[in-house]
């Protein structure tokens, strides 16, 4: 890879940094708390009324069905579904041309940029992640972990930030050829929406497309994380589900390494 090179007190730096940035957003961390527990309510009693309708629907019951509500809408910031990272500096730096700065500086690009993202990811757990969970336990009866679960959802939520970044990034580079990324990062968004299970559980899901969504790098965002919070997934499945997610991570980050050497080359070329 891009050498994810640098000493550990260089990239922690760098995610304390950006851990500190977001945190001075402290009105637009209050809207979007309110924002995903209005939506989780809302959420909540849609599936509510869908498994009353069709109990044992995927597998799930009632109860499991709202605590996936919540999981996911603590996610959302989380993975940042809809972009947001660090990955919109970078494109944003390609554009203006400044990323010419970041290439001449002695330490890895993607690893500094990976760095800012897991900071930002850090803080959207603390504050967008609990918070709405601790709303949704206050108002419905949802399944709290056990035994080892809460390690599994901790490692699952580390992928699927890693999962998210490497996507997120390789539409960011994208622009040192198309310039605007605007619709390949729309696009993004949406894939990102419904196939990680935001928009409604993958288990709802017909025969044939739900295998191919829970193949795919989304399925890790939410669908995992919750699966191994409510104890779906236990034993050699959990184990299967984290394999999966962290091969989608190691794809994916090997790709953006590959795309940043062909990026660096043309931008020597055209004498950037």
């Amino acid at each position: 890879m891009d050498g994810l090179r640098g000493s550990w007190a260089l990239w922690s730096g760098v995610a304390r940094t950006s851990f500190r940035r977001y945190a001075t957003y402290r009105a637009a961390t209050l809207a979007g708390i309110f924002t995903n527990s209005v939506f989780g309510v809302i959420n909540a009693y849609v599936l509510t009324a869908v498994w009353a309708a069709s109990p044992g629907a995927g597998g799930y019951d009632t109860r499991d069905a709202v605590t996936y509500v919540w999981i996911a809408q603590g996610l959302i910031a989380v993975v940042a579904v809809w972009s947001g990272g660090s990955d919109v500096d970078l494109a944003q730096r390609i554009r203006s041309g400044d990323v010419v700065t970041d290439l001449q500086r002695p330490v890895s690009l993607l690893g500094w940029y990976l760095a800012a993202d897991l900071g930002r990811a850090g803080f959207a757990l603390l504050s967008r992640g609990v918070a709405p969970i601790v709303v949704g336990a206050l108002i419905f009866d949802l399944r709290r972990p056990h035994g080892w679960a809460i390690v599994l959802v901790a490692v699952a939520v580390v992928l699927a930030v890693l999962v998210s970044f490497g996507l997120r990034m390789l539409v960011a580079l994208s622009t040192f050829w198309i310039l605007d990324d605007t619709g390949v990062r729309t696009a993004l968004a949406f894939l990102s929406t419904f196939f990680s299970g935001l928009t409604l559980p993958l288990v709802l899901l017909p025969h044939g497309l739900r295998e191919i969504a829970f193949a795919l790098p989304f399925a890790g965002y939410m669908q995992l994380p919750a699966d191994l919070w409510i104890g779906r997934r236990t034993g050699w499945s959990a184990l299967g589900g984290l394999g999966l997610a962290a091969l989608w991570a190691v794809i994916l980050l090997g790709l953006c390494a590959l795309v940043l050497r062909r990026a660096t080359r043309r931008v020597v070329l055209q004498g950037g």
